[in-house]
């Protein structure tokens, strides 16, 4: 007995001393991502400074409150990631910031849309009315980050390193050979020539269709991109294109002789040239500010008004539910509208779209605020690099829309899409099912036999019925006949440029485009921005969901390297569900 109880008593001690180890290392975590978030308040930028943007990370809408988001779970250390409204606020304050003199661009291979960068580089374009100077300096320039630098006033790159011009691309996967193999039939009804989202999933390449507008809107966006750089550089766009369509950047000389570079240097020798450039001497040390520790030196609270506009984020697919950061919910999304109507400080809102769609049902849920909301104030919507499909479908009922002229939007389609895996349990895996009903088709959408011709021509009347409403949306929204919508629609996605051209989209520029016709709309001369959903903070909460959420994740990128897109893309098919109106490939314009 005796013995006994000496196990059981050192157990318990085993237990105690184990859950207080964890509580010390939950508690050291939670210590470590709060001070990340709080240690610059105080920054004291020095006179002569340079603001330092280096863009390593994929940027998302808005910095998010999360501090586990970028947790290194092995380091035990946190590192907030700016949104694109911080950068662009950064942007915004360094123009007046007398402090600093100049900035430079640091970029490095990042994956982000066109649209975000034309909102980063805008707001660098403006930054040189101040009369101040941009620098540019990498060992390598991708075609996006060279993008974004080509708007410096000096371009430096190492004298060993490497510009790409070579054009874009698109790259659909199609995952026909896949299903076949594993004995799965896609059984697809859907309204449409162009709505190529189902395609991947029942051919091994483009329908004639599919290339068509892939070739128009692809070549709008290279066509931007090349004039948008010809001005800045003052080059010509012809000879840009030959530059791609014959590799002629093959080494750094040929860089600078083509004035896309404007020198050669290494970084020691870049960093003479700005000690210069401010006015310091040789061996002084030239003062840096980070971006992201900038963004915490000053307020970015404007000036108190009890007359708001409102910003309202819509990012990611759409769905039934309350949704997340990533994910937009028809539940969360509506009541966020709502509250904005109802909100009598709330004079305009703005609703930024970043979504390839989804939901048929949840898009027609938020649509209804929208429309309500049109009602009730201003309502102003702008586009970030997707709003496609059911996130145009949301974006219809607003006054204005905003798009930047590399929007990917339009995709004015439904489909629907079931996964008949009969094959794959019958004969691949030897499973057989067998079923009692109360009915002939109680088990419509039974995904373990293929449907029949009566339940076909039930969802193709839902998909039509739905295509139907659809396309009134956005007549009604746009001021369009039907019969125009429908021959502009037909799940066909269009650049901004084209959009525009169309009447799908009013103005062609960013997020603060919007804010600003928001507000003249309600006839503000001072006011306050406000973003929401309103992002809550409960550190316990967050750290659980993420300690497995970021592990897993991470995980999983590692070992599929580039291929990490395509895994996500066939993990989609996992949630989907109902009438669809959503642009469910991707594609890296590269």
């Amino acid at each position: 007995m005796r013995q006994f109880l000496k196990f059981m008593f050192a157990s318990m001690l085993g237990f105690i001393l184990a859950g207080v180890v964890i509580i010390l290392i939950i508690f050291s975590i939670v210590t470590v991502a709060v001070s990340s978030l709080t240690k610059d308040k105080d920054l004291s930028v020095k006179d002569k400074s340079v603001l330092e943007i280096t863009l390593d990370h994929p940027i998302t809408e808005r910095t998010s409150s999360d501090p586990f988001r970028n947790f290194n779970f092995r380091d035990i250390a946190s590192s907030i990631d700016l949104g694109l409204n911080d950068i662009i606020k950064g942007i915004a304050h360094a123009k007046q910031d007398n402090h600093i003199k100049g900035i430079l661009i640091h970029p490095a291979a990042f994956h982000t849309g066109l649209a975000t960068l034309e909102e980063i580089r805008n707001a660098l374009i403006d930054f040189k009315k101040s009369g101040k100077f941009i620098y540019a300096y990498a060992d390598d320039y991708t075609q996006g980050s060279y993008y974004l630098s080509s708007v410096a006033d000096k371009i430096f790159m190492n004298p060993q390193g490497e510009l790409e011009l070579k054009g874009f691309t698109a790259n659909i996967p199609f995952f026909k050979g896949t299903l076949e193999k594993l004995g799965i039939e896609p059984e697809v009804i859907r309204h449409g020539k162009y709505k190529s989202a189902i395609e991947p999933f029942i051919l091994d390449k483009m329908s004639p269709e599919n290339r068509e507008q892939t070739r128009k809107y692809v070549g709008d966006l290279w066509e931007h991109y090349l004039a948008s750089i010809a001005e800045s550089r003052n080059v010509g766009k012809d000879e840009l294109q030959k530059d791609a369509d014959e590799l002629l950047i093959q080494t750094p000389e040929d860089a600078v002789t083509k004035k896309l570079v404007d020198k050669l240097a290494y970084y020691d020798e870049l960093q003479s040239d700005l000690r210069t450039k401010i006015g310091i001497g040789e061996k002084e040390k030239i003062s840096f500010v980070e971006l992201k520790k900038y963004d915490h030196s000053f307020s970015k609270t404007e000036s108190y008004s009890l007359k708001k506009v409102a910003v309202i984020y819509a990012v990611g697919e759409i769905n039934t539910g309350k949704g997340d950061e990533e994910s937009i919910g028809s539940e969360k999304m509506a009541e966020t509208i709502r509250t904005a109507r109802l909100d009598t400080s709330i004079r305009a809102i703005v609703l930024r779209v970043n979504s390839p769609g989804g939901s048929a049902l949840a898009s027609e849920i938020i649509w209804r605020e929208m429309n309500l909301a049109r009602k009730a104030k201003p309502v102003v919507v702008s586009m970030g690099d997707v709003a496609a499909s059911g996130g145009y479908y949301i974006s219809c009922a607003a006054d204005t829309i905003v798009a930047e002229p590399n929007t990917i939007t339009g995709s004015i389609g439904v489909f629907g899409l079931l996964m008949n895996t009969k094959k794959l349990f019958n004969d691949k895996l030897g499973i057989t099912f067998d079923t009692v009903k109360t009915a002939h088709y109680s088990d419509l959408g039974n995904s373990t036999r293929p449907l029949e011709p009566a339940e076909r021509n039930v969802i193709q009347k839902e998909v039509e019925r739905i295509y139907a409403t659809f396309i009134t949306r956005v007549g009604e929204g746009r001021h369009l006949d039907t019969a125009i919508v429908d021959g502009i629609g037909q799940g066909r996605v269009w650049s901004g440029t084209d959009a525009k051209r169309l009447g799908l989209v009013d103005v062609l520029g960013g997020v603060n485009d919007a804010i600003a016709i928001a507000a003249r709309m309600a006839k503000l001369e001072k006011y306050r921005v406000v973003a929401l959903p309103e992002q809550k903070e409960n550190f316990l909460s967050k750290f659980i969901e993420n300690l497995s959420e970021n592990t897993q994740t991470s995980m999983i990128r590692k070992e599929l390297g580039e291929s990490y897109d395509y895994y996500k893309q066939l993990s989609r098919l996992r949630n989907m569900s109902g009438i669809r109106t959503e642009l469910i490939y991707s594609f890296d314009l590269k």
